[in-house]
């Protein structure tokens, strides 16, 4: 009995999407830019009556830029697009942030830049 329920959980595992149990992903391009760089972050979301608002923020030692979108639960787009220009040199944490109602946070995600500048090379 034991031995059919840890292969069924490894048959669901493995048959599963992997972007099933994300509720927000994000991406940036490009990963690697010369300063000062413009960021193009791409956030997915799973459609969801809960979501109320996705933040993007991009941070490194010396720098923080944030910007914050509205979402319409199940009617809001599944992708956002944000834009980051005049990014300075740094190593970057991007990080997308999904809330739902009275502000509570649903789920999140990040990804790492490097803007690198004539110093580097």
């Amino acid at each position: 009995m034991k031995a059919r329920f840890l292969l069924a959980a490894l048959l669901l595992a493995l048959f599963m999407p992997a972007h099933a149990t994300e509720r927000v992903s994000v991406r940036v391009s490009p990963t690697v830019a010369f300063a000062p760089a413009s960021l193009f972050v791409n956030a997915t979301v799973d459609v969801n009556p809960e979501n109320r608002s996705l933040e993007i923020i991009a941070e490194s030692a010396d720098f923080y830029r944030s910007s914050e979108v509205a979402l319409d639960g199940d009617h809001a787009p599944r992708i956002t697009q944000f834009l980051f220009k005049s990014v300075p040199r740094g190593s970057y944490e991007v990080r997308a942030v999904l809330r739902g109602v009275s502000g509570r946070e649903l789920a999140w995600t990040h990804t790492m830049v490097d803007v690198v500048g004539q110093k580097d090379f």
